[in-house]
C-alpha cells in the first residue's frame, strides 16, 4: 500500500539512481498513468470474472436470485474499482497537494455513494424476487405500488446512513445533523400528514390483508369489487358500473365486510301464506320447503318453521347453507327455490300472502217512530 501511495517518489528515485535527470512531475504523472491503467485492468478482470465465471456458476443454481444480483452489481463494482484506482492515480500528483482534503472528500463521497448504490440494486433484486416467489407459491401478489414504495423507503434509509457515515469519517459533529434530520422529518410529517396517513394505511392493508384485488367488499354505504390498491387510495368497481376511489385511511378507520372470505353463505328468508290456509296444509309446508331446498346442488338444508302469525299472513322462516361464497351462485340458487315454491304452492292450492286489510262494518238498522 505504501508503494502505491508513493509510486511517484519511487519512480523519481529510480530515475535518479540511473542518473536520469528529469522533472519530478514526470515521475508523478507516469505513476498516475500506471495506477489508472492498472485500475482499468483490474476492473476489466473483475467484470470478466463476474460475466464469465460467476454468471455461469449462478446459471447452474435452481434460483434466479444470484443471477439477478450478479447482473445488477457487476457494472457498479467495475466503476467502483475505477474510482479507487483514479483516486490513487490523482494522489500521486504533488501539484494537487494543496487541495488534498477536497480531492479526498470528493473521492470519498463517490466511493461511499457507489457502495450505497450497489446496496440499493441488491435491495431491488431481493424485493422483486420476494414478490415473484409469493406469486409462484400461490400467495397474495405484492402490489406494484407498494413494492415501489418499499424500495424507495429502503433506498432513503441506505442513503441517509451513507450520508451519516460520510459525516462520521470526515470527523464532523453528528449531533447537529441528527437534530436537523429530526426537525426536518417532523416538518415533512406535518406537511404530508394526510398522504403519510394513507401510505401507512396501505401498509396496514397489505400486512393485515382485510381484502385483496378481486374481492367483493362492502365499505360503509358502498359495495363492489376491488380493482386496485395503491399507496393513497383503493379503487372499487361498484355494482352500478362506476368506479369508486376511496382513501386507504378511510378504509382502515371504518368497518369492512369481505364476502370473498366466506367459504359458505348462510341464507335466511321468509314467506307468508294467507290466514285461510287449512291447518293440515300449514303442517305440510315445512316438508315441501325441505324437499325443494335439498333438491338444489351445493345446498345444505337447516330448518323451516312456522314462525309467527303476522298482521296479514302466517309467516314461515327458512334457513339453508350454500356451499359457495359466489354471489351470482346464491342468486341463481334462490331463484330456483323461489320458482319451485311458487309451483308447489299452486299445485297444493296454497296462497302466498300479500299486504291486505279486512274491514268489518257493523251495520245497524234504524226504525222510525211512525212505523
Amino acid at each position: 500500500m505504501n508503494i502505491l501511495l508513493n509510486l511517484g517518489d519511487v519512480i523519481n528515485q529510480l530515475l535518479q539512481d540511473n542518473r536520469i535527470n528529469i522533472n519530478s512531475n514526470f515521475g508523478e504523472a507516469l505513476a498516475a498513468v500506471i495506477l489508472f491503467t492498472l485500475s482499468l485492468i483490474i476492473g476489466w478482470i473483475v467484470y470478466h470474472v463476474f460475466e464469465h465465471y460467476f454468471s455461469k456458476w449462478a446459471a447452474k443454481t435452481k434460483t434466479t436470485l444470484d443471477d439477478e444480483i450478479i447482473h445488477n452489481t457487476k457494472r457498479p463494482i467495475y466503476f467502483f474499482v475505477l474510482v479507487v484506482g483514479f483516486y490513487y492515480a490523482v494522489d500521486q500528483l504533488s501539484i494537487l497537494k494543496p487541495y488534498e482534503y477536497f480531492v479526498t472528500q470528493i473521492f470519498l463521497v463517490a466511493e461511499v455513494f457507489l457502495v450505497a448504490y450497489i446496496i440499493t440494486r441488491i435491495i431491488n433484486v431481493l424485493l422483486s424476487w420476494y414478490a415473484e416467489m409469493k406469486v409462484k407459491t400461490g400467495k397474495k401478489a405484492l402490489s406494484s405500488n407498494i413494492l415501489l414504495v418499499f424500495k424507495k423507503i429502503l433506498h432513503v434509509f441506505v442513503y441517509i446512513f451513507a450520508f451519516l457515515y460520510l459525516l462520521y469519517v470526515s470527523k464532523i459533529d453528528l449531533s447537529g445533523a441528527v437534530v436537523g434530520l429530526g426537525v426536518t422529518g417532523i416538518a415533512i410529517a406535518f406537511a404530508l400528514q394526510s398522504i403519510l396517513g394513507d401510505a401507512f394505511s396501505a401498509f396496514t392493508i397489505y400486512f393485515d390483508r382485510p381484502f385483496e384485488i378481486g374481492d367483493y367488499v362492502i365499505i360503509g354505504n358502498y359495495e363492489g369489487t376491488v380493482t386496485n390498491i395503491s399507496m393513497k387510495s383503493t379503487r372499487l368497481k361498484l355494482l352500478q358500473g362506476e368506479e369508486l376511489v376511496i382513501s386507504n385511511k378511510e378504509i382502515t378507520g371504518g368497518s369492512l365486510r369481505n364476502f370473498k372470505k366466506m367459504e359458505n353463505r348462510r341464507v335466511a328468508f321468509s314467506l307468508g301464506v294467507t290466514y285461510d290456509t287449512p291447518l293440515e296444509k300449514l303442517k305440510k309446508i315445512p316438508d315441501f320447503l325441505k324437499k325443494i331446498i335439498e333438491s338444489c346442488d351445493n345446498v345444505e338444508f337447516q330448518r323451516a318453521h312456522f314462525k309467527e302469525m303476522g298482521s296479514f299472513s302466517l309467516n314461515f322462516e327458512i334457513v339453508y347453507l350454500l356451499k359457495s361464497p359466489d354471489y351470482v351462485k346464491y342468486l341463481d340458487t334462490q331463484q330456483t327455490i323461489n320458482y319451485a315454491i311458487k309451483e308447489t304452492f299452486e299445485k297444493e292450492h296454497i296462497n302466498l300472502a300479500f299486504p291486505t286489510q279486512t274491514i268489518l262494518v257493523n251495520q245497524q238498522r234504524t226504525t222510525s217512530v211512525g212505523e
